[in-house]
């Protein structure tokens, strides 16, 4: 049997401390054995070993070549020990770890955003990985063991039994355009003023586009013709930019953009008419149990529903 595995825990104590103190008396002291447990303990390490791993003085005890080499890699495996009590007790503790998040495009920003700065104020290490995309990307992503938990809208044909769902918030739409619009100021607007420009806007089905042509059927105005389909972000400020088109998002992407002072060129435009998109869920899986930091995570964006 090679020495690695002949050699315990505490043999590799007893090494460093007497490497340290030069002493076997105070080595044993310090992991609370008796001298002569100690040196019969001392004798069986280096049977193991097959060489002297210390010299015997008047002042005390000094290392061997091989004896040298051998402290060297105990001092390296009881470090390794250490840092393993250490991360194992940060994981149960939710300090470290991993957590993957699902969002549709407004959480992401009005809630994951926030929750993540929020955990890491305490715990800095844990490694986050946030996926936006539609509702039903995300719930594939949760039943295939994806996502941690997503903030997402269920399936309409799920009785419940296979999630946890939780109640977020609604989602309010804010209508983007570059600063130079020709509505870009102007205070009050109906949908009727906007229904002659051309429109960017997600494709047919997604919640944002079904809350506009709601929207527009409620107030009996006609939809706009020109329109150009993506659910791309970056698309959709690209086009506005130089032109007079108008592109629906969620209240909190259009806050990001235009309230915070980052250099798109865009300015939200005054509605005078509400439109709210379906609400948005928490959703786990059913049988799913977390891991401590993913625990801390989700809780933490319960506090901020």
């Amino acid at each position: 049997m090679s020495i690695a595995r002949r050699l315990k825990t505490s043999h590799l104590r007893l090494i460093l401390r007497v490497a340290e103190t030069g002493k076997l008396q105070s080595a044993a002291e310090e992991i609370a054995i008796s001298q002569p447990a100690a040196s019969r303990m001392l004798s069986e390490i280096e049977t193991l070993v097959g060489a002297p791993l210390f010299t015997r003085h008047a002042k005390g005890m000094a290392t061997t070549a091989i004896g040298e080499t051998v402290v060297r890699h105990a001092r390296q495996i009881l470090q390794s020990f250490d840092r393993l009590e250490t991360d194992v007790q940060q994981v149960t503790d939710g300090r470290t770890g991993s957590v993957r998040i699902g969002t549709v495009t407004g959480p992401a920003v009005g809630m994951v955003v926030p929750v993540i700065r929020a955990v890491r104020e305490l715990a800095p290490e844990v490694e986050f990985t946030v996926e936006v995309a539609p509702s039903a990307a995300l719930l594939r992503g949760l039943d295939e063991g994806n996502f941690d938990f997503i903030i997402a809208r269920p399936p309409p044909d799920d009785s419940g039994h296979h999630y946890r769902i939780h109640p977020a918030r609604n989602e309010v739409v804010s209508m983007l355009v570059c600063r130079d619009h020709p509505l870009a100021g102007r205070k009050s607007l109906r949908l009727r003023d906007l229904a002659d420009f051309e429109w960017v806007i997600q494709d047919r089905g997604t919640p944002i586009r079904a809350a506009v042509e709601a929207a527009f059927y409620a107030n009996r105005v006609k939809r706009p013709t020109q329109v150009t389909n993506t659910s791309s972000l970056l698309v959709a400020l690209a086009l506005l930019q130089g032109s007079t088109a108008i592109a629906p998002q969620s209240y909190e992407v259009a806050e990001l953009l235009a309230g915070s002072g980052l250099d798109v060129n865009v300015t939200r435009l005054d509605l005078v008419e509400d439109i709210l998109v379906s609400p948005f869920f928490v959703i786990v899986q059913q049988d799913r149990q977390l891991s401590p930091v993913a625990e801390q995570v989700i809780q933490e964006t319960f506090r901020r529903i």
